[in-house]
């Protein structure tokens, strides 16, 4: 295999100021893995990597929970003054993690840390919130806001900017410990069935605001006719909710081996499934607009943007071979686009992307992929 990008060459994400995790999950497995069996009525039921945590309370109620904000698509919300999106993206982002797990999202509650406290900005996130909820059928119970200046938006120096925030949700969901989905039970032969994303999601935004705006001088009010609008209507274009895909998968039988929330990683996320096993992609739909854009403007090449986007699949559901027709016709039905994307294989680790000429997967809990 032959790697023609990464950290320094220009076009990593890296270069944009973004840094693996894999440096602290070491920290992470040391210090927390033995809270596990400290004195408590509940059983941890999962490990880290996965998309939530499961918890059994007794033997037939569990509640599973994550955790999970909007990234830097903040600053996009800022600079445009506009926020009524950006606590759908909230919702979003940790009711699609949730269900992967095979749990019911039934509550969130958000953090939400603000330069300075302004009614009106607030009302809108409130908002958008409110309305991403009732998309997913969730309550939102509760919440938090502080007014940080000096530490949201402001080096501590100066001023910084007033509308400068940040935004950040815990979700709550309920399963029976027996509907505990991992992703152990992938086999290869096992189909993948792709979901299609509504355009950035709220990933890659670091890479893509230093590309268009930074590199190529764009502003977020200019009309771009290969989008159809203006570039800020774009970049805040909502996350899908995919918690109806999930129910409607569960209400006609499907036999569900493993759900991935394609996020930062992009298809390499397929490799937090707890499997043996590898991905191969073979049929891919047409990018949106918005994916070739950053990678024309800003010559990205293919193994980048597949490594920091989700390049049109913002969801992965795996299934036997005799259940893929019916789990199409659950998923078409429940009003998402999706298709068969390709195939489980007995590659343990490795993430083929046949359409890019790409192969990957995770490398210390951090996703590569690379030229073949």
């Amino acid at each position: 295999m032959t790697s023609v990008s990464g950290p320094g060459d220009g076009t990593g994400y890296e270069t944009a100021g973004v840094r693996g995790q894999g440096d602290v999950l070491s920290a992470v497995d040391k210090h927390l893995t033995p809270t596990f069996s400290l004195p408590h009525e509940a059983r941890v039921l999962t490990g880290f990597g996965g998309y939530a945590s499961v918890l059994q309370l007794t033997p037939d109620v569990a509640i599973a929970m994550c955790t999970d904000g909007v990234g830097s698509k903040t600053i996009v919300a800022s600079a445009l003054d506009r926020y009524d999106t950006i606590g759908y993206d909230c919702v979003a982002m940790n009711v699609n993690d949730l269900v992967c797990v095979g749990a019911t999202p039934i509550a969130l509650v958000d953090y939400l840390g603000v330069h300075t406290l302004d009614a009106e900005r607030a009302d809108q996130m409130l908002a958008g919130l409110a309305s991403a909820a009732e998309e997913a059928m969730i309550a939102i119970p509760g919440g938090e806001i502080a007014q940080l200046p000096e530490v949201i938006g402001s080096n501590g120096r100066g001023p910084g900017d007033e509308r400068a925030f940040d935004l950040v949700g815990t979700c709550v969901g309920t399963m029976s410990p027996g509907e505990l989905i991992t992703g152990a039970a992938v086999r290869p032969g096992d189909v993948i069935v792709g979901l299609a994303s509504s355009g950035l999601h709220s990933n890659g935004y670091t890479l893509a605001r230093r590309v268009l705006l930074k590199d190529a001088g764009l502003r977020l009010a200019d009309q771009v006719h290969a989008l159809g609008r203006t570039l800020g209507d774009e970049l805040l274009e909502p996350t899908l909710i995919y918690v109806k895909a999930a129910r409607a998968l569960r209400t006609a039988g499907i036999d569900v081996r493993g759900l991935a929330h394609v996020t930062g990683d992009g298809l390499a996320n397929l490799c937090r499934l707890g499997a043996a096993c590898g991905y191969r992609i073979e049929e891919l739909p047409a990018a949106h607009a918005i994916f070739t854009l950053i990678a024309q403007t800003g010559s990205v090449p293919p193994q980048e943007m597949y490594r920091v986007f989700n390049m049109g699949i913002g969801f992965v559901v795996v299934v036997p071979p005799e259940h893929a027709a019916r789990a199409l016709d659950a998923v078409r039905g429940a009003g998402y686009e999706g298709v068969v994307i390709g195939r489980v294989i007995d590659e343990p680790g490795l993430v083929e992307i046949v359409p890019a000429g790409l192969a990957g997967g995770l490398l210390g809990g951090d996703g590569y992929f690379e030229a073949v």
